[in-house]
């Protein structure tokens, strides 16, 4: 609906604004703390996405997948049997074979996502950006996360944008798609806006702020505006389409100030990995030993957390 989009208006000052604020909020202590951390680890896409990934080091993500936070310390909060694992294993198109069938070994049930469609620059044909999506998924992805062509936001090319999400959503087929939209590159706050709209009237079922791999990646002012294009999404066409920060999450308070921001923007049905990611490689490590910090009292020496 280009009427719409024509009529969006970001007013950047008070998102500015009110981004400041949340960086202020108190965060919460003791057993709400590792309450809402280990729910920020079940909404988490442990990723690997680095040119010299093996199979070897993939089996190894894909162990930390299952057991995200040490056996006694779960048992210590009494949350050892509660299925406490990741919410998706992500990789590189080549890798997801090894991912599937080292989850397979484990006897999991945890998705791979791969990342596709020209990941991180976005800049390859379209048809090459399909077969990419649809290898992926024969390989037994189950989630991809797409990039989109900045170019096309850049030079207001809204159906363009449209119609290769669309057929980006169709070469997915059965698995879900979530939409990079790379904001750092994307000019303003309205095109992100815009982006965001565009993406979710293609058919994604996540929008995900960053690839990782730009200068600026997740930052709360675009995380507000995603949010409340969402929002505005859901009360238009009834629709609930999941949202993932991605890239410079690196520690548990971050993601304690991102679920908190969720919940405030979007209410707490959105506070699952159904429609809640956060995208990080190094996050579930400062999570395990603040955890391990609250069971003992202790900070977590280099090998009490050999698998983080």
């Amino acid at each position: 609906e280009l009427g719409w989009m024509s009529k969006v208006h970001v007013n950047r000052p008070a998102v500015v604004r009110y981004a400041e604020r949340i960086q202020k909020w108190r965060t919460v202590k003791g057993n709400w703390q590792a309450a809402w951390l280990l729910k920020a680890v079940t909404c988490i896409d442990l990723t690997t996405l680095s040119g010299d990934d093996t199979p070897s080091n993939v089996y190894r993500l894909c162990f930390k997948a299952k057991h995200p936070i040490r056996e006694d310390l779960l048992k210590a909060l009494d949350m050892h049997d509660k299925g406490i694992t990741v919410g998706a294993v992500c990789v590189y198109p080549a890798r997801v074979t090894d991912a599937v069938n080292a989850l397979k070994a484990a006897g999991c049930n945890i998705p791979v996502a791969s990342v596709a469609a020209g990941f991180p620059s976005g800049q390859t044909p379209l048809e090459t950006k399909l077969a990419e999506i649809k290898l992926a998924v024969e390989y037994g992805a189950r989630e991809i996360d797409i990039v989109i062509s900045r170019s096309l936001v850049l030079t207001g090319q809204w159906e363009g944008l449209y119609e290769e999400i669309r057929q980006c959503r169709e070469a997915c087929g059965e698995a879900h798609m979530k939409t990079i939209l790379a904001t750092g590159e994307l000019g303003s706050l309205t095109n992100v806006y815009k982006a965001s709209m565009i993406a979710m009237m293609a058919g994604s079922d996540f929008i995900k702020t960053s690839t990782g791999k730009e200068v600026e990646n997740a930052t709360f002012p675009v995380g507000v505006v995603m949010m409340r294009a969402i929002r505005e999404f859901y009360w238009k066409t009834g629709n609930k389409v999941g949202f993932k920060p991605a890239g410079s999450i690196r520690t548990a308070k971050d993601a304690i100030t991102w679920l908190m921001l969720v919940k405030e923007e979007l209410g707490v049905e959105w506070l699952t990995p159904e429609l809640f990611r956060l995208g990080a490689s190094s996050l579930l490590e400062d999570i395990e030993k603040q955890i391990f910090y609250h069971v003992t009292g202790c900070h977590a020496l280099q090998h009490d957390l050999a698998m983080a």
